[in-house]
């Protein structure tokens, strides 16, 4: 399609008649405030309409269809949180006025973080964080100054799991620590032996994820966080995969210190394009001085301005008090359950990374498939975009050659989940039939196969105006 400076016609427009007079006075900015050249496409309404609607005729949402995209947890947003948000009295606000002007957000808030601690095993809570790469970012300057707090200068390590989240090691590295990657076991969990070795007194902490990353619960989660806390070190929890666990096992139970949470994951509020995200942080008491919204000397200090994105909480609190306490667990079973019904479906053609029952979602190797005819876990996903669905996660975790990571949610269907299951098997019977065809998938597409490569390593960022 064409982009919308590409539409432009000069001297089109829409009609401003009809626009309220300007009520403010108005103010000409000068010298090197002013831009020398602003060029803005010129289209009527009409044109401007057909634009962005095609656009989103081209973009796949959750709405559009299955949308099984491995250890993201794509699950459907209610259209109730949406309206929530849109309130005037959450909308019209500014974050300067004074609090009595403002009880109610600030009475949401400090209740999001009540449920959102009781559901951690938390004991304090800030929304600060814009999302959750930040929100992990916030927890390991917690864990750095409260280190410092004890003139334990020396702890300058963080260990994370090889299968861990790629953002894991760029947050530690960014809050100023040296990253120690441990292996895997033979069963997809954290090597005890490994983490052992690891530890000692320039330990600051450990970044794990429960779930881990290829869908498993760590059976050794306690004297995971018991060698850590032995070595004197703090347990920190990516809080990515928890819809997998909420409301039945508490990152705090298990021994962790600090959380982080995506609230465009576990808690319903959207997931991609850009933003905006939300990622609070929580903490154990004895970290709580620490916390960036706090007046303590021993704050790390303001990590974003003001409460965070705020809105974005405002659909997380609607999320949480519209399924209630009930519905916080069985979001849960739904996840698992979903998970483990389409893995056991399709385990007799798709080798699984891990034959033992999952979490919140399944990782298969198509490592035979790419040997035996030469058809990759890359083919097979753009196979399933010429049927409407957006394919899972491809070649992460690293751990696991050609890997496809699927995770359904807890908010498909039985049905739905069975139409994908039969074009899992229709694309498995259509790769041996034909190889070289699935080389050349999509076909049906606004796009067809795209140099990928090309695109990674000359990609074209900006619009080039003709001169």
């Amino acid at each position: 399609m064409k982009l919308i400076f590409e539409r432009s016609t000069q001297g089109a427009g829409a009609s401003t008649q009809y626009l309220p007079s300007c009520d403010v006075p108005e103010v000409r900015l000068s010298g090197k405030m002013r831009s020398r050249q602003l060029r803005l496409p010129s289209l009527p309404e009409v044109e401007v309409d057909r634009h962005y609607s095609e656009l989103a005729r081209n973009a796949h949402g959750v709405n559009d269809g299955f949308y099984p995209l491995g250890s993201c947890t794509m699950k459907y947003n209610p259209a109730v949180n949406e309206d929530a948000a849109a309130l005037p009295g959450f909308t019209k606000i500014h974050p300067l006025q004074d609090d009595e002007t403002k009880k109610g957000c600030i009475k949401l808030a400090d209740e999001l973080k009540k449920y959102l601690c009781e559901i951690t095993g938390m004991d304090a809570m800030t929304l600060q964080p814009a999302a959750g790469a930040h929100g992990e970012f916030t927890g390991l300057l917690l864990i750095k100054a409260y280190h410092r707090s004890k003139g334990d200068l020396k702890r300058t390590k963080i260990i994370v799991p090889d299968s861990a989240h790629g953002t894991n090691p760029a947050s530690a590295s960014m809050a100023g620590f040296e990253v120690v990657s441990i292996p895997s076991d033979e069963n997809g969990c954290v090597d005890l032996a490994a983490l052992k070795a690891a530890v000692g007194e320039d330990t600051a902490g450990l970044m794990l994820t429960n779930p881990n990353t290829v869908g498993l619960f760590d059976p050794n989660i306690l004297e995971i966080t018991g060698i850590v806390h032995e070595a004197g070190g703090l347990c920190y929890y990516d809080g990515a995969n928890l819809n997998a666990v909420m409301g039945i096992a508490r990152p705090g139970d298990m021994g962790f210190d600090v959380v982080h949470l995506n609230l465009h994951k576990t808690f319903a509020t959207p997931h991609g394009g850009g933003g905006p995200g939300s990622g609070p942080s929580g903490c154990k008491e004895f970290l709580r001085p620490f916390l960036p919204d706090t007046d303590d000397p021993m704050s790390i200090g303001a990590v974003r301005s003001f409460s965070g994105n705020f809105l974005v909480a405002v659909k997380a609190y609607a999320y949480l008090i519209s399924i209630g306490a009930e519905g916080v667990p069985e979001a849960a079973k739904g996840a698992v359950l979903n998970a483990n019904y389409m893995k056991t479906k399709l385990a007799d053609l798709y080798p699984m990374a891990y034959d033992t029952v999952c979490m919140h979602e399944f990782v298969m190797s198509l490592e035979k498939m790419k040997h035996e005819i030469g058809v990759s876990a890359l083919d097979v996903a753009k196979a399933m975009l010429d049927h409407g669905i957006h394919p899972p996660t491809m070649y992460f975790p690293l751990i696991v050659h050609e890997a496809l990571m699927v995770e359904p949610t807890e908010t498909e269907t039985k049905e739905t989940l069975d139409e994908a299951v039969q074009l899992l098997r229709d694309i498995h019977a259509a790769a041996y039939a034909d190889p070289e065809k699935m080389h050349q998938l999509p076909l049906h597409t606004t796009v067809g196969r795209l140099d990928e490569v090309g695109a990674a390593r000359n990609p074209v960022i900006r619009y080039e105006f003709e001169a």
